[in-house]
């Protein structure tokens, strides 16, 4: 996505940004947040996140138990419009076109903060039991368009984006740090990134940078496939150059504004 643009202090709400931080964290808990966890995730005081949470509860955003602050559909309204888009006009047409060719799962993400948000999806078949669409959220270090991203970012923030202690999703996911880091340099050498059943056994992807004009990356584009069905081999052979045609296509939505095109 495209950089936030500079704010003078005069412009800045201090209010509105925590609530909007506090709306965020809800986003990634569907089961909810108490008042403490918002506060910690938000680094913000337990006064000030009990009035943020407070306020979207009486705009509607959120419902409490007096316990735990969740989601309601009201949000869904925020996401409508990008429906409408130019870039998804023209990224899911993409997608569907590569889904109906190869007879695979497509998907196209982007980062916020530590996670891969997925901005559109094609899936030719259910590959994985998590249940991912647009606005579905992954941990970027343990996923192949997290990785793609993460190793196009400057060292530095991609130290910060990186945690400390790496939790494992499957039998073979990488979770020493180091070895992690080393991962996304080859990533970010090579242009591409594999990932071999470390986020789900029995899947394999394959992800792609996907550029701006400027040669910034603002989003990934990979396949999802059955480790089984389809090796590493015929990723990088068959697979990366369509995935990397795809990629081109998209990127001139990426040129402007973001999601505005």
């Amino acid at each position: 996505m495209s950089a936030p643009r500079p704010v003078t202090d005069r412009d800045y709400v201090d209010a509105l940004a925590r609530g909007l931080d506090i709306l965020m964290a809800c986003a990634t808990e569907p089961a909810g947040l108490t008042l403490a966890e918002a506060a910690r995730r938000t680094g913000t005081t337990r006064a000030s996140a009990r009035r943020s949470l407070l306020t979207l509860v009486a705009k509607g955003y959120l419902i409490t138990d007096d316990r735990l602050f969740r989601l309601t559909p009201k949000v869904l309204a925020l996401a409508a419009p990008l429906a409408a888009a130019p870039i998804m006009r023209t990224t899911q047409p993409v997608l569907d076109d590569l889904s109906r060719r190869f007879d695979e799962s497509f998907s196209l993400s982007t980062l916020i903060d530590s996670d891969i948000v997925y901005l559109a999806r094609s899936e030719a078949r259910r590959i994985v039991a998590l249940n991912l669409g647009a606005g579905s959220r992954l941990p970027a270090w343990c996923t192949s368009m997290g990785r793609v991203l993460l190793a196009n970012l400057p060292d530095t923030t991609r130290e910060a984006l990186v945690p400390a202690q790496l939790k494992a999703r499957t039998p073979k996911t990488l979770t020493d740090r180091a070895a992690l880091m080393a991962v996304l340099e080859r990533v970010q050498a090579d242009g591409y990134c594999i990932l071999d059943e470390e986020l789900e056994l029995g899947l394999r992807s394959l992800a792609v940078p996907v550029t701006r004009p400027d040669g910034t990356v603002a989003a990934a584009l990979n396949i999802g496939t059955q480790s089984q069905r389809t090796s590493a081999a015929t990723l990088t052979q068959t697979m990366l150059p369509a995935l990397r045609e795809a990629a081109c296509l998209l990127a001139p939505a990426f040129g402007g504004n973001g999601l505005t095109g």
